[in-house]
Formats: structure tokens, sequence, C-alpha cells
């Protein structure tokens, strides 16, 4: 087990603190320099690092086999500097989640290189193996990172473009149950069967990605890997 989370946590710091940056630099398009002037728009991993929300909850949960809730430092943004504020949200809410679909697709196509390497260099299968090991994870855990953010429950990002779905007056007491949003977040996770439902189109997704680059995977995938991982 403590091989599998070596193997992960470098994929799982690296897609939330992706989804983070691009939040922090789709406000600073949409004319928002908060983050950047603070020094949040970095892909330095110290600025975004929380220690109980990228690793060691994360990593408990891993170990105690539960599903993963992780994330990083959020990223400052004043919405009120948006050149045009309700575009500005829904584009800045959305950049995160775009982010992690577009890691999927390269983690989908670093499966197929590593694996085109692997069987043209032998010398190199070893450490291929291992690079694809850790993208293979990296396909399903980032879509599943975008469909979790989607979730309309604030402050989630899918909130964001929730509450421009309803009347106004409605709109302004359903972003103010985003105090408990940790809590329903936690509620769905463990004690419903609501998020599986919801996170179905992630399993699909991950599902056709992988189907596409199986016969690229390498015969010497680590032993120590959970089974049916590849």
């Amino acid at each position: 087990m403590a091989q599998y989370l070596l193997l992960i946590a470098p994929v799982l710091l690296f897609s939330i603190i992706a989804h983070e940056y691009a939040h922090g630099y789709a406000a600073l398009k949409q004319g928002d320099t908060t983050a950047y002037k603070l020094g949040r728009l970095t892909w330095n991993p110290i600025k975004h690092i929380d220690l109980w929300m990228s690793i060691i909850l994360p990593a408990m949960l891993l170990w105690a086999h539960l599903p993963v809730l992780a994330g990083a430092k959020p990223v400052p943004i004043n919405p009120s500097n948006y050149r045009n504020y309700r575009r500005g949200d829904i584009i800045v809410s959305l950049a995160g989640v775009a982010t992690n679909v577009v890691l999927a697709i390269a983690c989908t196509i670093a499966v197929a290189v590593t694996g085109l390497i692997g069987q043209a260099i032998p010398a190199a299968s070893g450490i291929c193996s291992i690079l694809q090991a850790m993208a293979w994870f990296g396909i399903w855990l980032n879509l599943i990172l975008a469909m979790f953010n989607l979730l309309p429950v604030p402050p989630l990002d899918g909130s964001h473009v929730m509450k421009y779905l309803l009347p106004p007056a409605l709109a302004q007491r359903y972003q103010q149950i985003g105090f408990a949003g940790i809590l329903i977040v936690l509620l769905l996770l463990y004690y419903t069967p609501a998020i599986s439902y919801w996170l179905l189109p992630a399993y699909l997704s991950t599902s056709l990605l992988e189907s596409g680059v199986r016969s690229f995977v390498l015969l010497q995938t680590p032993h120590w890997l959970p089974a049916g991982m590849i």
C-alpha cells in the first residue's frame, strides 16, 4: 500500500494544483489580478498544498479504501474585478474542470507513448511501466475530479453555474448553504448512492479512454499495483 500511495500521490497532487492554477489563470484573463499579485499563479506546489486537504485526508481515505476527497488551497479570487461578472464567474469556475478533462486526455496519450517506448526499448520498459501506471491512474482521477467539482453544491464549481439558472431570490438563498457545503459533500460521498450516479459519466468516459489504449499496456506492470488497476 505504501508503494501504491507513492505512485498515485504525485498524480493526485499535480491534478489538484493544475485545477487551482487554472482558476487563477482564468481569473487573470477575466481581469482579476488577485492570485497573480499574491504569488498564487505558480506551479510551485508549496504555494498550493494544504497539509490536511492535500496530503493527510486523501492518504487516510486511500488507506481505508474509501472514496478519495482531496483539494489544494483555493486560489484567491475577487469576482468584482471581472470585466463581465457573470461571464467571468462561469469561465473561472469551469476552468478547473476543463483542465482536469484535458489532463485525462493527456494521460491517455501518455499511456500509449510510454507503451510504445517500452516496447521499442526493452531496457526502458521498467521505468515506462511505472510512468504508464501513473498515467493510467491519472485518466480515472482527473475525470472523477472534473465530475465531482461539477456537483451543484456550494462552494464547488458547479454551483457557480447553477446559481445563474435559478431566480435571483432563490439563487441568493442557494449560495448561503455554502457554509455547510463540505458536510453535504461528505454525506453524498459516504451515506447516499447519489454520488455514484453523478459520477457515472466519469466512469464511462474512463472506460472509453482506457479501452482505446489498452493494447499499449506493458506486461511489466509493477506487481504491487492493486488488481484490476491496469
